[in-house]
């Protein structure tokens, strides 16, 4: 077998087994959680209902033994059956899908916004290691990395929207317009696949104040790596040797800096997309964002267990999928990795 098949075919391996570990942990944390599923579902009246609380557990496979429960979950959980959610009835993988499509467009705009501004300050800052230039450089990202994202949102919606006036509110269209016929679920573009060129422009004007908030958030520990990153190569023997060809100083960043610098930069920019995509729970709330956070944050206060496992198996999915990825994509851009 050759070395990068044989590297890939380890990586996939060791997905499988970490995604049936997640499973388990996942279904053991949610049988844990603390409260009275039942009671929480059936309201105030019919929780105080003894025989509609059994009913329900009986329902619902609760009042099963955990392992036999567990073994439940595993096997529908290969047929894509997440299970229902106790609040709507509705399949939780229905749910995820509906919501899913916000959040990913948020994530992948702020990520692409925050990694061209990340990389390019981080390498600008090397480049200008101790001048000014590279001390305010780190002082603003690191003041961009201790100040909150909740606290960023809200003062950015307060000068964007209601102040100025440049940007509008929360959700993720105008409501006088209607969703683009859907496709992907992410509105710019089915807007642009549909030609609905008002849907596209209000899409993009609602997209943009998030999608800043969360990239202002994310730039300073992109732009701190990759300046890290790049001063770990740029004092090579083989990197002094480019420029005393007289070689000019961009194509000795781009063709020897950035390349040898590129595994660590695409670490960082591959984690940074899973917390995006995992942690904007509260940026999504303050804009009334309709992705994953919210429902998170609503299957949390009312107790809703299967959407709980499902939100849970879908942020550990998107680390395990990012990292393998990453793992990937390192093979690469060093194949001394494929053969380790």
């Amino acid at each position: 077998m050759k070395p990068g098949i044989r590297f890939v075919a380890r990586r996939l391996a060791a997905l499988v087994l970490l995604l049936l570990g997640i499973t388990f942990v996942t279904f053991v944390l949610t049988a844990l959680v603390p409260g009275d599923p039942a009671r929480a579902a059936l309201g105030p009246i019919q929780g105080e209902n003894e025989e509609a609380v059994r009913a329900w557990n009986e329902r619902n496979g609760l009042d099963k033994p955990l392992p036999y429960r567990y073994l439940i979950y595993l096997g529908n959980l290969i047929q894509g059956d997440l299970g229902n959610s106790q609040a709507s009835n509705t399949p939780v993988l229905e749910e995820l899908a509906t919501y899913i499509p916000a959040t990913v467009e948020l994530a992948v705009s702020s990520i692409l916004v925050a990694g061209l501004a990340g990389v390019t300050l981080g390498v600008f800052a090397a480049l200008h290691r101790d001048r000014l230039a590279d001390q305010v450089l780190r002082v603003v990202s690191l003041g961009g990395m201790s100040m909150p994202a909740f606290w960023l949102a809200l003062i950015s919606l307060y000068l964007g929207f209601f102040l100025i006036g440049w940007f509008p509110g929360g959700g993720r269209l105008d409501p006088a317009l209607n969703p683009p016929s859907q496709v992907t679920g992410l509105y710019t573009v089915d807007a642009l696949l549909s030609a609905d060129w008002a849907a596209l422009g209000s899409a993009l004007a609602h997209l943009a104040l998030p999608t800043l908030v969360l990239a202002a958030h994310t730039v300073g520990y992109i732009a701190r790596y990759t300046r890290t990153a790049v001063l770990e190569v740029i004092h090579n023997d083989y990197i002094r040797a480019a420029y005393a060809k007289g070689l000019h100083a961009r194509t000795v960043v781009v063709g020897y800096v950035l390349r040898a610098a590129l595994p660590s930069m695409l670490q960082i920019l591959g984690f940074a997309f899973a917390g995006v995509l995992t942690g904007a729970v509260l940026v999504e709330k303050i804009f009334t964002w309709p992705g994953i956070g919210g429902y998170a944050y609503t299957s949390a206060i009312t107790l809703d267990l299967p959407s709980i496992a499902g939100v849970g198996l879908f942020i550990a999915i998107v680390y395990v999928v990012v990292n393998f990825v990453v793992d990937v994509l390192y093979g690469v851009v060093d194949p001394r990795i494929r053969i380790a």
